[in-house]
């Protein structure tokens, strides 16, 4: 009698890894329809819908994210970016938007409303239409995960791109540098320990990249000059598990492998210096606001040009393989490593961690 494999164990904290993806979620999908051209899969940030008339519904789900410690203002900006960032890396720009707020029984009117006008102002920016939705305050519910939302947009059938369309001979692209969300939360909670550690100059500087947790601008600029073999093939936003987790996630889903130069990262003083004061690794730390893209031949030089003219830090980072020849990235040393995702992101547990030494210091 054969024996049942145990079930993968869930994450301590944060997003599941692919394994409780693949065995628990994959499998169980609701009812197979004909219509559903990307359906859920690891590493890939949307789905795709065919509407019959030579178009497709792009569509992406993620938690409403609101971080009081933030502000009420930069915290609702942030949560419409996370939506709209994910729908960006398909290269469709997001038109419409639902939103259910589950909120906590602290949150107060004037909180609620002050967000709500942000979230209001921001699509309208984007030209987003909000189109349904729930709000409430319950019990049970706590900042920041505060509810969900799902953003939509619409495209020919032969216009979007997903993480899985990379192919061996693309190049690979990054923007902004690493960690970027990782350390702009850091700074916007906890300023006045940056500010005794380093200056108040670098505590400024550090609030500053708080308004770069954002693919938009970068997503859409690098599809404005074509997609597939006309330029872009595949875009990915360096979430959790950071810039080598999203790495990972494009060669698994597209079927590649990746050679990945580290020393072409940008690395900026700024992210590195918050990383060391809380013992995080940059490379595996969550980091909306990094745009990790790959692109045919030739058309990497193009792109890069087009995202500077746009004020956006960008490099060449390496090259996409045929998959029998693994994913590695080469050190700033020399050395040669395999690249692998890290599965378990940093982040959550520093930040968590510094939380609660900074509520125990103000107990005492």
């Amino acid at each position: 009698m054969s024996s049942q494999p145990s079930p993968p164990e869930l994450p301590t904290v944060g997003k599941v890894d692919a394994s409780v993806f693949d065995r628990l979620i994959l499998p169980r999908l609701g009812r197979p329809r004909p219509d559903v051209v990307v359906g859920p899969r690891n590493g890939v940030d949307v789905g795709v819908l065919s509407l019959g008339d030579g178009r497709v519904l792009v569509t992406s789900t993620d938690p409403f994210f609101l971080d009081p410690g933030a502000g009420w203002e930069r915290s609702a900006w942030f949560a419409v970016h996370i939506l709209a960032s994910d729908l960006a890396t398909s290269g469709v720009a997001p038109t419409h938007l639902t939103v259910d707020l589950n909120l906590p029984l602290e949150m107060k009117r004037e909180e609620l409303a002050e967000v709500w006008e942000t979230v209001h102002r921001e699509c309208d920016r984007l030209g987003i239409a909000i189109v349904a939705g729930h709000t409430g305050r319950y019990g049970g519910c706590a900042y920041p995960m505060v509810g969900g939302a799902t953003i939509f947009g619409f495209a020919a059938e032969d216009a979007y791109v997903t993480p899985a369309m990379a192919q061996p001979g693309d190049e690979v692209l990054l923007t902004k540098g690493p960690a970027i969300e990782a350390a702009a939360l850091f700074a916007t909670s906890f300023r006045e320990e940056l500010a005794t550690a380093y200056g108040e100059a670098f505590a400024r500087e550090a609030d500053g990249l708080f308004g770069q947790m954002s693919v938009v601008d970068e997503a859409l600029t690098a599809a404005s000059l074509g997609l597939r073999d006309n330029g872009v093939t595949a875009m990915h936003d360096a979430t959790e598990g950071g810039v080598w987790g999203g790495l990972s996630e494009i060669a698994t889903a597209s079927g590649i492998g990746l050679r990945i130069e580290e020393e072409a990262i940008p690395m900026p003083t700024t992210v590195r210096r918050i990383c060391d004061h809380w013992g995080i690794d940059p490379m595996i730390s969550i980091s909306e606001g990094t745009l990790l893209l790959t692109c045919r031949p030739g058309f990497s030089a193009a792109i890069l040009e087009r995202l500077h003219d746009r004020g956006i830090t960008a490099a060449r980072i390496g090259s996409c393989l045929p998959e029998k020849e693994g994913s590695w990235i080469e050190g700033t040393d020399g050395d040669r490593r395999a690249l692998v995702h890290p599965r378990t992101d940093p982040f959550w547990s520093a930040y968590g961690q510094a939380l609660a030494a900074r509520t125990s210091e103000s107990a005492s």
